[in-house]
Order: C-alpha cells, then structure tokens, then sequence
C-alpha cells in the first residue's frame, strides 16, 4: 500500500493507495454515529455492500444518483441537501463519496454547504477520479454556461483509493482517467512521461505493481501543489493543462457527450499546438504527445464541426480568466508548463483556423 499525506496544517489528511481497501476498516481514521454514503446507479450495485461494512458501527444511509455529468448539477445538488433533511442528519455525520468525479464533487459541495459544513470522505472508482478530482478539495456542480461554475473549495477527511475497482471500469473510463495522467507528466515531469511510454503495455493490463506506483506518483504531484496553493492563486492552475480548450468541448456539445477526460486530451493536444506555433515544442515532441494518448485510445482532434469562434464564448468564462484576459497554461517546453497571460483571439484564429 502507497499512502500519500497532503499537508495543510490542521486539516492535513492521507490518501491510501492500493488493493482491497474497501475491506480494510482500520484506515478510517474517526467514527462517526451516522454516515450517508452518496453514489450513483452504475457504481452502487458493483461496491455500495462493501463501503457500507466499513461503517458497522454506525447508522448507514443511501443517495444514489444518476450516473454521468449530465447530473452534476444544482438539481441533483438540491435533492440531497433535502434527503439529508428529511433524515435529521447532524453535523457530527460524515458524507462518503463512492464513485468518480461527478459523485466525488457534487458530494464535496453538498458537505461544503450542508450546516455551513460537515466532514465527507472520497473513495473513488474511477481513475480519473483516483489521480485526479478526488484530491485536493475542488468541488463544484455544472452550469449550462460553464463547467464546475458553481462551487467551494472543501477538503475531505481521507482518500481511500482501492486499485482493484479498476478492473470493473469500462476500457474508455479507464482511457480517460490516463490523460489526467498524461497531464501531470506534461506540467512538471518528463521523466514521468518517459515512465508511461515505457509501461503503457503493463498499465493497459493493470498491472498491480505499476498502477499503484502510478496513481501514488500523481497524487503526490497533486498533493505538493495543493499543499503550497490550496485555492488556485498561482501554481495550483497548472493542474488545469487541457482544461481551457477542454472544458469549451465540454460545454459546446453538452455535458456528458464526451467524457471529461476525452475533453482534456484534445485540450492538451490544442495547448501544444499553439506552444508549437510559438517556437516551444517541437514538432516531434507534439507528435509525440499525440501518439502516447492515442496508445492509450483517447481523441487528439476537437469535435468536428467545433471551430475555434465556438470555442472563445466559453474561455471567456474560464475561471483562470484575470481582468478581462484569458489564460491559458501552456507547454514552454517538453515535461513544463507555465501559466500564459498573452494569449489573444487573433493569435488562437491564426493558429487554428
């Protein structure tokens, strides 16, 4: 088992990393007398059992949501608030996350809200989740305006990230959750990048050893930028490589069309296009890029049909958007990236057109 620790003072707390952790009651860290476990209709029928005999000894409640993006919105929002109403929950109850990044955040922002805030705890079962959205206390719902629009930093209690749930996520789920993966290689760690062109053949397996390894190297790279940017006022945006173009896909073809990390992975190709245009990358190294997302069966080219016109109404509601000026994180060299502030429409018309 890997356990990374995220360091934030008093509200420090670990992730756990490895097989069969849904059976290992000895990591929760506190009991609490009444615990709600909130999931969603694909994810329950598979782990709902296991995670609810990690809380024997409390009183266990259900919310099961719609599965997909779609449903991370204030509607399902309300309707838990108003099943934790109906059900007397106290602020000494705890919240549980099962499930991937839709359950995880919209979770995250009930708890941030609920009372003015009651403790919630993520287990995620996806692997985007698992490297990425589960970590580090960014929780929000959708707008038909802007993904993640509406929201709260909140940080959980503890991870547990059981790598063997893994085996049950659908091949294109799980292919999403690698280009998060891709991405942090990209923002600060060639040698991460030269690690997962060497093991694509033992990730694509799932293998044990090199999954864990894996997810433990991201959430550690996650965990040192949230620890010295906890709500986004500098580094921490670099997390959001892919995400500008990435988030405008989302938009533009309704949430839940295409996978978010479908979405990234054509973001962070556009990313280093345009820091090919600006004498950043090779074009080897672009190419390169594209082949190792496209080893591991995601998208390298924006939806058809989308032009760069459609994209710009919604990087305009970027929340990396700084007086009026759009940002955008870029590739300044191969394994690095930087925070952009001189990007203009002209530039992104002549580099996408």
């Amino acid at each position: 088992m890997h356990r990374v620790q995220v360091e934030l003072g008093e509200r420090s707390y670990p992730i756990d990393i490895g097989p069969a952790l849904l059976q290992q009651t000895d990591l929760l860290l506190k009991h609490y007398p009444q615990v709600i476990i909130i999931s969603n209709e694909t994810v329950a029928p598979l782990y709902l059992e296991a995670a609810s005999r990690l809380f024997a000894n409390s009183q266990v409640l259900h919310f099961l949501l719609p599965d997909g993006e779609a449903y991370k919105t204030l509607e399902q929002f309300g309707h838990i608030q108003t099943f934790l109403l109906e059900n007397r929950f106290a602020r000494d109850g705890l919240l549980v996350a099962l499930g991937g990044g839709v359950v995880g955040d919209i979770t995250g922002f009930v708890a941030a809200t609920y009372q003015r805030g009651v403790d919630f705890i993520q287990i995620p079962t996806t692997l985007l989740s698992q490297v990425d959205s589960s970590v580090g206390g960014k929780t929000a719902v959708n707008h038909p305006l802007g993904k993640n629009m509406i929201g709260a930093f909140k940080q959980p209690q503890q991870v547990l990230i059981d790598t063997d749930v893994l085996s049950s996520l659908p091949a294109k789920e799980f292919a999403a959750g690698m280009a998060e993966v891709v991405k942090y290689a990209l923002i600060a760690d060639p040698d991460f990048f030269d690690y997962l062109e060497q093991q694509a053949e033992a990730i694509e397996r799932l293998e044990p050893t090199v999954l864990g390894e894996m997810i433990a190297h991201c959430c550690q790279m996650k965990a040192d930028i949230v620890a010295a940017d906890e709500t986004e006022q500098g580094r921490r945006a670099l997390l959001n490589l892919g995400h500008t173009f990435g988030h405008a896909i989302e938009a533009w073809l309704g949430y839940g069309s295409w996978l978010h990390g479908e979405a990234v992975a054509v973001g962070m190709v556009m990313a280093g296009q345009l820091a090919h245009s600006r004498g950043w990358l090779s074009a080897a190294e672009l190419n390169r890029i594209q082949r190792l997302l496209t080893r591991f069966s995601l998208p390298v080219a924006k939806p058809e049909g989308m032009s760069i016109q459609d994209f710009l109404p919604y990087m305009k509601t970027d929340k990396k958007v700084r007086a009026g000026k759009m940002r955008f994180v870029l590739p300044t060299s191969f394994g690095y990236s930087e925070i952009i502030a001189d990007v203009d429409e002209v530039e992104l018309l002549s580099v996408f057109s």
